[in-house]
């Protein structure tokens, strides 16, 4: 007798929590591909990057179950709620790690602050192929059925195809523009200018609200991902997982191993 072949397990995560309406397109993407575990936080985590939880206890709850469909919602961070689904819920290793949609951009040096990207960064570090999606859009309600079509080649892409160990991909796609196309581009040199709002409670004690914008270095170049969203494409970064500075190591190795 046949033994039915086993449908591929896709984990799904983001930052913006459970009930966000992007997590809800991206699951829905991808459920006729396999056997989607949904965890994710159960309230909004945007900008933990890859932060965990160690000093309090970490709740994980089933809130949903039909076929090919499983969610689980947590009290932790996004990279939590990775390593929950990885060492405790899951019963094989997860074809794909698909982690959005993220409700606002997260191209240039937002991969450092996002959660959505912190969370596709650990699957990526059991050697699972994983994806961050975003849309340039905060809106809490905002229409993500362009999007979905241009991020879905990409996921089987990568579903049928794997990444390098050493990879994940940083996608994003504009908002209520004609989408153009996809472009392959690498990482806008940029960095953010922050502004504090200063406040004062009912009680007298001063707080702060952060604010700021994204500041392009370099607004002329054509092959990054500040320039393809702006006319219009989807961008794709492939981001890579060892930090070394090879060029430098070799320069201090050369220069400083014999003292």
């Amino acid at each position: 007798m046949m033994q039915a072949v086993q449908r591929p397990l896709i984990l799904v995560t983001n930052d913006d929590g459970v009930y966000a309406r992007g997590i809800r397109a991206l699951a829905d993407m991808v459920k006729p591909y396999g056997d989607v575990l949904v965890v994710a936080p159960r309230d909004a985590h945007s900008g933990m990057s890859h932060a965990i939880t160690v000093k309090t206890p970490l709740t994980l709850k089933k809130i949903h179950h039909e076929e090919g469909l499983t969610i689980y919602k947590s009290n932790g961070t996004p990279v939590d709620c990775v390593k929950l689904a990885l060492n405790i819920l899951v019963d094989r290793k997860p074809a794909v790690c698909v982690s959005g949609i993220n409700h606002g951009s997260n191209s240039s040096v937002s991969v450092h602050y996002s959660g959505t990207l912190g969370a596709a960064r650990e699957a990526a570090f059991y050697g699972i192929p994983s994806i961050g999606f975003s849309l340039m859009s905060y809106d809490a309600e905002a229409d993500f059925t362009d999007s979905v079509a241009a991020f879905k080649p990409i996921f089987e892409h990568v579903l049928a195809n794997g990444l390098d160990t050493n990879c994940y991909l940083n996608v994003n796609a504009p908002y209520q523009v004609p989408i153009q196309g996809v472009k392959f581009c690498r990482q806008t040199a940029g960095h953010w200018n922050e502004a504090f709002y200063e406040r004062q409670d009912p009680r007298g004690e001063t707080y702060y609200w952060l604010t700021g914008h994204l500041q392009n270095q370099e607004p002329e170049a054509d092959d990054t991902c500040e320039h393809a969203l702006a006319h219009g494409y989807v961008s794709v970064v492939p981001c890579v997982i060892d930090v070394t500075h090879f060029g430098v190591l070799r320069d201090l190795q050369s220069k400083l191993s014999s003292r």
